[in-house]
């Protein structure tokens, strides 16, 4: 399997699990989805907002390499996040519509990457200011690595409130293959 086709299965795993994280978390009240909960990001929705402001911020970042930024342009003018902590929205359901429309540019940008693509380097300043210079493809496996680290704290979370997400495990998308 190349390089491009690990990130598309990245892509489809981020995409499956987000669906499978706001399913459970639906089944929660706004309050329990509010409570603090001890968590880095406070709470279930201020876990999610989180991972929609990290999205937003390295898509945006993203979009301004040659030949992403068609792709990414819808998201490059989404307004820029004030801080990793802000609340983009405060209801669910919102939340999940900006959810799913981010995942499905996600999807579709990853789909249209080449190999060569993934070899640029991204010049970008983080949230502090600071300088950096990256491969693309290093950049993916961070970015796709932040989102499967946070959906565990709240899949956590979720347990701790009694709501099981289900099976978590990018496995469970990884086709068997003939034996040689």
């Amino acid at each position: 399997m190349d390089m491009k086709s690990h990130f598309e299965l990245l892509a489809s795993y981020n995409q499956w699990m987000n669906n499978k994280v706001y399913e459970a978390a639906s089944r929660l009240s706004e309050a329990e989805l509010a409570r603090d909960r001890g968590a880095f990001f406070s709470s279930i929705l201020g876990t999610l907002n989180h991972l929609v402001v990290g999205d937003t911020l390295w898509l945006k970042r993203f979009a301004t390499l040659p030949g992403c930024e068609a792709a990414l342009r819808e998201v490059a003018e989404l307004p820029d996040p004030e801080s990793l902590n802000q609340v983009v929205f405060s209801d669910l359901e919102a939340l999940l519509e900006r959810r799913v429309w981010l995942d499905e540019q996600i999807v579709r940008w990853i789909g249209r990457l080449s190999e060569q693509d993934l070899t640029q380097v991204l010049g970008y300043h983080n949230t502090k200011g600071v300088r950096s210079d990256k491969r693309l493809s290093s950049l993916l496996l961070h970015f796709f690595n932040h989102q499967t680290h946070h959906r565990g704290q709240v899949s956590t979370l979720l347990s701790q409130a009694g709501v099981d997400v289900g099976v978590t495990d990018l496995l469970a998308l990884i086709p068997n293959e003939p034996q040689l």
